[in-house]
């Protein structure tokens, strides 16, 4: 207890420190400050503006409704980042969503630890440190790379290095920015995954894209199922196979792919001399059987 107090207490005397119209620090070489740089210090929320660099655009309110509950009964345990501006005015580095919250609350302070840093620095600062984020979209996370590679003159490997991430998986979120607008947006609200987003950049044509995006969606078809889905578009052939008669009827070839398209799976077909057949409808998990059988009771 008595260790908290006493950090609360330097808190407050740096916060003093940094209202000395005499003591306006602004690099690293200014006097005093060592005492202030890389501290936790209790700051004005009237005093921070928002960091322009914040690679998130979306925030929940639902989300910071909670955290605001949770900042009222708890407090502020992380404390947010801040870069100074100029006397008496700081940015936002980290923490945009506890800034929120808290002003949500109506708190009047926060624990902020303060940077010196400049407009490319702050950015980097801002994009690598939301980009370990776990609850960005990998949209937000597409962005957020192609801005350091853009803003901050990057290569992929040079941001591999930064980030931690291997370049074959930059490469595969970068990818993600080639999608139509209207895949892109479907992703950030979770309406598909990432592994569907990377299915869906094979195609190329993008009013072919927006047709299986909304199959996709309407039939709540899994990242494999779309794959099947799309590998069958770019390779009819491939819906049919028998392993008595290489001769496929043109009725069923044409009535496969129907079938393939409609189940967003490969649909294997066995024809025999006499004219007989089978038809099977392969599933990959509990989840994709259920979603089948519920697609054969719709079409009664």
């Amino acid at each position: 207890m008595a260790k908290a107090k006493k950090k609360q207490a330097l808190g407050r005397g740096l916060s003093a420190l940094l209202k000395d119209p005499e003591n306006n620090i602004q690099s690293v070489q200014d006097k005093d400050a060592y005492k202030v740089i890389g501290n936790i210090i209790e700051l004005d929320l009237d005093l921070i503006e928002v960091n322009p660099f914040q690679p998130r655009s979306n925030f929940s309110e639902e989300s910071l409704q909670e955290l605001a509950t949770s900042i009222k009964q708890l407090g502020i345990i992380q404390p947010i980042t801040v870069r100074k501006l100029d006397f008496n005015k700081y940015q936002l580095v980290s923490g945009e969503r506890r800034f929120r919250a808290s002003k949500l609350v109506g708190l009047e302070t926060v624990p902020a630890y303060v940077r010196i840093a400049n407009d490319q620095e702050s950015l980097e600062m801002a994009l690598v440190e939301n980009i370990q984020r776990q609850d960005l979209d990998p949209i937000e996370i597409a962005l957020s790379y192609q801005r350091l590679i853009d803003e901050i003159n990057l290569t992929q490997e040079q941001l591999s290095e930064r980030v931690g991430k291997k370049r074959s998986t930059i490469t595969n979120y970068l990818r993600l920015l080639k999608l139509d607008p209207i895949v892109q947006t479907g992703m950030r609200d979770g309406f598909i995954s990432m592994g569907h987003g990377r299915a869906l950049i094979s195609i190329e044509d993008p009013t072919i894209q927006l047709d299986v995006y909304e199959k996709v969606l309407e039939k709540e078809l899994s990242v494999r199922a779309t794959e099947n889905l799309i590998r069958n578009l770019n390779d009819p052939s491939s819906s049919v196979s028998s392993s008595t008669n290489e001769d496929i009827p043109k009725y069923i070839k044409k009535g496969v792919n129907l079938f393939s398209e409609y189940f967003g799976h490969k649909i294997d077909v066995k024809v025999s001399k006499n004219g007989k057949g089978k038809i099977t409808i392969p599933f990959h998990s509990e989840e994709d059987f259920i979603r089948i059988k519920k697609l054969i009771q719709s079409a009664k």
